[in-house]
């Protein structure tokens, strides 16, 4: 295990609109504004499609899948890490029966609006922290 207690540099918010995919807007803040390392706390908003990846086996490196598909659903949450620029999400989405979700990919596209909030962290080193390996 690793960890440490750190004091945030900057919060940023970042609104998505009508049609903009997550990822892609994601990754063009995280350039825009120069974040090198953070931590993604919350998002909220609405999709038309979604589009992720989940483990699906017991072994390391782990057998993946992608769901896929276009589905009005709500964006309960999206978290994870900015990890030396690199955006490193998840979601979970929810219709009217269950919530799901997994890694961000590219095609959650917005239907009324996102939010995402993160917290810079300037000097922290999160290099490695997704890596399958011990830190």
């Amino acid at each position: 295990m690793k960890g440490f207690r750190y004091t945030n540099k900057n919060l940023f918010f970042v609104r998505f609109n009508e049609g903009e995919d997550i990822l892609l807007s994601l990754r063009k803040a995280v350039a825009d504004y120069g974040i090198k390392n953070a931590v993604i706390l919350s998002g909220l908003g609405s999709i038309v499609s979604y589009h992720f990846h989940v483990v699906d086996s017991f072994v390391n490196p782990p057998r993946e899948v992608f769901p896929k598909g276009e589905q009005p659903c709500d964006i309960v949450n999206i978290n994870g890490f900015v990890i030396d620029g690199r955006v490193h999400a998840h979601i979970t989405i929810s219709d009217a029966k269950v919530a799901f979700g997994g890694h961000l990919e590219e095609g959650c596209k917005i239907l009324t609006f996102g939010v995402v909030t993160m917290a810079e962290m300037a000097d922290a080193d999160f290099t490695d922290w997704d890596a399958i390996k011990d830190i």
